[in-house]
């Protein structure tokens, strides 16, 4: 189960790896908390009058898209997004926001989830919901609560169908898919073959930022290469949200594979015995679910 906040979160972070267990023969669920309905028009060949009026319509028949390409099944779980507030100060977010959502009421259709899907393996944020959008630090917290409650009979009552059994998933793992060493090896590999780097102005804007988060230790990779085609079909699905000419598809796929053929991942709960570095999100949960 992916937990993510907004249609396209899902195929800008961890889709490849969804992708290669789908055809391994896994069930793959993604909650997506909010329906982007606050969200700008990111490309400029989308930006349209008519295209804004129609965004909330849009991006669920993106979502809709994207899921097919990957092969996953999709849950809205119902909450409005809360846009992203810029200025300063900040402007206060919208009364009717997920990020203002009581945590108890925010994190109960996730728990309802996890308790009929039943997953082994669940993917979140990190607390810094790995950009400081609200909806991404509120949706680290859903999902540490839905791990941490859904296997507790008297926590969230009557969240489940019908008489669902409440269930404990097995491993926790946070998405660690901005790392400064995977685009400087891109970014290296680039240079090695005689192409013009599209990372420089990055490197430039994180060595000037003082307040520069120490990043998450990656303690799985998972070998995803041959689906990183996939992933980008996925991405171009949220047409509204993706610019085909943009930074998302500026490094070419054979670079990419060969600079850094993973999806990286910090294994933040687990519940079973594994040896770091994991090269697998089911290390010590297959052989658990085999005994």
């Amino acid at each position: 189960m992916a937990v993510h906040a907004h249609p396209d979160d899902e195929s800008s972070k961890g889709a490849a790896t969804m992708a290669r267990y789908v055809r391994d023969g896994a069930e793959v669920l993604v909650c997506t908390l909010t329906g982007g309905e606050r969200g700008d028009v990111l490309n400029p060949a989308m930006d349209r009058p008519e295209v804004r009026a129609n965004l909330p319509r849009l991006r669920r028949q993106e979502m809709a898209r994207a899921r097919e390409i990957l092969g996953v099944s999709q849950h809205f779980l119902g909450f409005t997004d809360s846009g992203l507030p810029e200025g300063d100060p900040l402007p206060p977010l919208p009364a009717d926001c997920f990020a203002l959502t009581p945590l108890e009421d925010a994190a109960r259709p996730l728990v309802r989830a996890v308790r009929e899907f039943r997953p082994h393996v669940m993917l979140a944020y990190d607390a810094s919901g790995g950009y400081p959008h609200p909806d991404h630090i509120m949706s680290h917290k859903v999902a540490v609560e839905a791990f941490e409650a859904a296997a507790d009979p008297d926590r969230y009552p009557g969240a489940g169908p019908g008489t669902c059994e409440p269930w404990q998933p097995l491993k926790l793992y946070y998405f660690a898919s901005f790392q400064r060493g995977r685009f400087m090896a891109l970014h290296e590999e680039m240079l090695r073959r005689g192409l013009e780097s599209p990372y420089v102005q990055m490197f430039g804007q994180w060595e000037e930022r003082a307040d520069r988060r120490a990043e998450l230790e990656v303690t799985t990779r998972v070998p995803c290469g041959d689906f990183f085609g996939i992933r980008d079909e996925a991405l171009q699905a949220h047409a509204t949200q993706v610019d085909p000419k943009g930074f998302w598809f500026a490094c070419p796929l054979e670079v990419q594979r060969a600079a850094w053929p993973t999806e990286d991942y910090h294994l933040a709960r687990s519940l079973v015995d594994t040896e770091l570095p994991e090269d697998d999100l089911f290390a010590g949960v297959r052989e658990r679910v085999c005994l």
